[in-house]
């Protein structure tokens, strides 16, 4: 059973959407209840009538799963980074989220990185399996291209997995041959940009091993693409992958133009953009063209992604005493009682536990922190039980607002890990403490559970993390 959006959680995702958009929201169009109803309906459909021949994973946000390309395997298996090496793009391409116009340094997570060697010791460092050079328009800036891509092949070779992200517009015979000796294992163009034209695709073909087109789905274009499949097919593409538009102030009136219905939601998005790409998915199969179509979908971006980041970071930062939850984020249980309370409570976790200190004082006397090993020995008449959480974060520099850890990379480079608060902390009835240790700390699913907690239903995007695709609202 898909874990949805609560009536609060969407209360506050609204105002936070509208607050993003100011003035401008007015000016978009969400969908009516009827209508909403209607598109509903429409994606049940088209799932429905491919069910048996996707799979559709990773929460239910992203299909067909059935034949990923390498890269976006990785990336599903929260093993990638994406490098953006330059913010300037020589397209204007109305869907795009950013202004890609600026000359940075080469940049992820905030985080930059002056040469390769240290880029290197970041994924090192942090275990990723995959890298991708991305921009703006990398091949603007060939030279630090390829002095990244040599880098990251020389020091993993097939243990890194390494894509660029291009327009194609400047791809032609000598960089791409330079690409593929320098070892890049993948290319992804966005043919969106070119008119849908596959002419330097095909100069890539049995030059960069695996060829991908990735594009946003147009809603415009859905007739078109069905057509262009087959030809992206035989041009050597083996994979097709399809994003849901999203908007930004930056493309807010292009979009807006177009008279598109949109979602309210983790971010603004199109609905129309959802049910292209799932035609288009179908469509694929309905007619056997032997080309792999993934949607990915903007609630798996959002998710997933920031979910591997989350686990990623907080390894370097989580105290003996805490946990961390199947979302990522740092569980700090805390039980608040009387001194007396808590001095006995210590004295019966410390014949509990020997070696790692699994508990610590909290921020006042009258409290205690300790980790969920240690659920069974609590004395629960004299406690009332909070539960917070955290979220993680790299930064190039320390901001000195929140608790942070140094990371080095290489000699000359290192990451900062702040963490902050996520929410404000949970006060748990015995009730709800019951439905918490039930539901998020023994496994069963919140749909299984004999109890239930309607706080357990703000808890779930901390502790498991939303499933499915998008509500409709």
């Amino acid at each position: 059973m898909a874990i949805g959006v609560s009536a609060n959680l969407r209360g506050r995702l609204i105002a936070g959407n509208e607050r993003e958009y100011g003035e401008g929201y007015a000016q978009l169009i969400f969908p009516s209840a009827i209508s909403a109803q209607k598109a509903l309906a429409l994606r049940t459909e088209i799932l429905g009538d491919m069910e048996g021949r996707i799979t559709l994973g990773y929460g239910g946000t992203k299909l067909d799963c059935t034949h990923l390309s390498p890269g976006c395997r990785i990336c599903a298996e929260g093993g990638w980074s994406c490098l953006f090496i330059t913010g300037r793009c020589n397209c204007r391409c109305f869907y795009c989220p950013t202004g890609q116009s600026d000359n940075d340094l080469p940049t992820t997570n905030t985080v930059e990185f002056r040469t390769p060697a240290d880029y290197v010791g970041y994924l090192e460092r942090f275990g990723f399996r995959g890298a991708s050079i991305s921009g703006g328009e990398p091949l603007m800036n060939p030279k630090r291209s390829l002095a990244y891509v040599r880098a990251i092949k020389k020091h993993f070779g097939d243990r890194m997995h390494v894509w660029l992200y291009t327009n194609g517009t400047l791809a032609n015979d000598e960089i791409l041959r330079q690409l593929g000796d320098a070892g890049l294992d993948e290319i992804r163009f966005d043919i969106g940009a070119t008119d849908y034209h596959l002419d330097k695709l095909r100069l890539a073909t049995g030059v960069i091993p695996t060829v991908t087109v990735e594009i946003p789905a147009i809603p415009e274009d859905v007739q078109l693409l069905k057509a262009k499949m087959v030809e992206m097919r035989d041009a050597g593409a083996g994979y097709l992958n399809l994003h849901q538009l999203r908007l930004t102030p930056y493309n807010f009136e292009h979009l807006v133009a177009r008279n598109y219905t949109f979602l309210h939601g983790e971010k603004v998005t199109v609905l129309e953009s959802e049910l292209a790409a799932l035609e288009l998915v179908r469509h694929s199969l309905d007619h056997k063209l032997g080309l792999p179509v993934n949607y990915c979908s903007f609630v798996f971006k959002n998710r997933y992604q920031s979910r591997a980041g989350r686990l990623r970071n907080s390894r370097f930062i989580v105290k003996d005493h805490e946990s961390l939850t199947d979302n990522g984020y740092i569980r700090v249980l805390t039980l608040v009682g009387s001194t007396e309370a808590v001095e006995r409570q210590e004295r019966r976790f410390s014949e509990q536990v020997g070696g790692r200190q699994l508990w610590s004082r909290g921020n006042s006397k009258g409290s205690l922190v300790f980790h969920p090993q240690l659920w069974q020995a609590v004395a629960w008449d004299d406690f009332q039980l909070l539960v917070g959480y955290a979220a993680t974060r790299q930064q190039s520099s320390v901001s000195y607002h929140n608790p942070f850890v140094t990371v080095p990379v290489s000699p000359g480079k290192s990451v900062i890990i702040e963490r902050a608060r996520a929410v404000a902390d949970f006060e748990l009835s015995k009730e709800a403490r019951q439905c918490f240790q039930e539901v998020f700390l023994t496994g069963r699913s919140l749909a299984d559970s004999e109890a239930h907690n309607v706080m357990l239903d703000e808890m779930v995007p901390f502790e498991k993390g939303l499933e499915g695709l998008q509500d409709y609202y």
